[in-house]
């Protein structure tokens, strides 16, 4: 039996996926399956993925689902003690399962061990994180995942294993929110909520912030964004649970306002529990007409072709 089982769903990634299993097969902590969904990709992607050859590579073909249904089968066919995940057009560097090894051995009770990630922008910027009371160079427990968690997310899917014990206690990723609409943010949620978070300061992931990695407005109104009201009972206790929720609910509500769905603007934005949890640029957001919120968005995405990067949101 595998120590670390690696789940990799796949869906139109012919141009990504065989570099992305490369960087898993790489690693030099070697005790691991990887088991890739072949999410009824309509490209390329099966070729590539079958161009590359390891006993330890196990491929399943589907027909289209989603990125949770195709996560939850990599997580019913592992066999290892730990399930690590990793997007289709993401890489790891050598070192990555070595570090989460080392932390599932030093935090055993840890229901997910993560590490430090970057993000690399189409014109090659490499955008780094910085978490909220948590010291460079820090290796252990979180105090607090979800004050951590207000800027940058402590944990993304790529750099993240969780025991798979923890999914027989917590359940599966929620098939009702499609197309990447916050699956994941519901998940780390629930384990945090139940579980200690084990985190290494050092920067083993990159992700890749490419096209096939952001969704346009039109796309917006295709997808089932996380309700996140399941935690309405925690976060009446839980202030920095709050705040990381109003967050979410906060952007979620941009997205509809930009995609000119408005009764779904209304929900998200009514849904925020304390205004005070945003920032004063998001509540100014917020609140201009769409055309104006089209022209800062438009003027975004023309400043990072200059290099120039920055948060509409936070």
């Amino acid at each position: 039996m595998p120590y670390f089982s690696v789940v990799i769903p796949v869906y139109n990634k012919q141009n990504d996926i065989k570099a992305t299993l490369l960087s898993a097969l790489k690693q030099n902590f070697e005790d691991f399956e990887l088991i890739v969904i072949n999410d009824g990709s309509r490209d390329e992607s099966e070729s590539e993925i079958l161009s590359v050859t390891d006993e330890r590579l196990i491929y399943i073909k589907t027909e289209n689902r989603g990125v949770s249904q195709a996560r939850n089968l990599g997580i019913e066919k592992a066999t290892g003690t730990y399930i690590a995940f990793l997007d289709a057009d993401d890489y790891w560097y050598p070192n990555h399962l070595k570090v989460l090894y080392e932390l599932c051995k030093a935090f055993p009770k840890a229901g997910a061990v993560t590490t430090n990630y970057e993000f690399l922008h189409p014109d090659g910027y490499i955008e780094n994180t910085l978490f909220n009371d948590i010291d460079k160079g820090y290796v252990g427990i979180v105090n607090d995942f979800f004050k951590s968690s207000l800027k940058y997310r402590l944990i993304w899917t790529t750099a993240v294993a969780v025991k798979k014990k923890v999914f027989d206690s917590i359940g599966n990723f929620d098939n009702n929110i499609t197309l990447g609409a916050g699956e994941d943010t519901d998940m780390w949620t629930r384990i945090a909520l139940k579980y200690p978070i084990a985190y290494n300061d050092t920067i083993t992931a990159t992700y890749r912030l490419e096209g096939g990695n952001r969704v346009s407005h039109t796309q917006t109104l295709k997808r089932v964004f996380a309700k996140l009201d399941k935690f309405k009972d925690e976060e009446k206790t839980n202030k920095s649970l709050q705040k990381f929720l109003d967050l979410y609910r906060a952007s979620y509500a941009l997205k509809h306002k930009l995609a000119g769905d408005k009764k779904t603007f209304r929900f998200y934005y009514s849904s925020i529990a304390n205004k005070k949890n945003i920032s004063n640029k998001s509540a100014v957001l917020l609140r201009l007409p769409k055309p104006l919120l089209m022209f800062f968005y438009w003027l975004k995405q023309k400043l990072k072709k200059s290099n120039i990067h920055f948060d509409i949101y936070n």
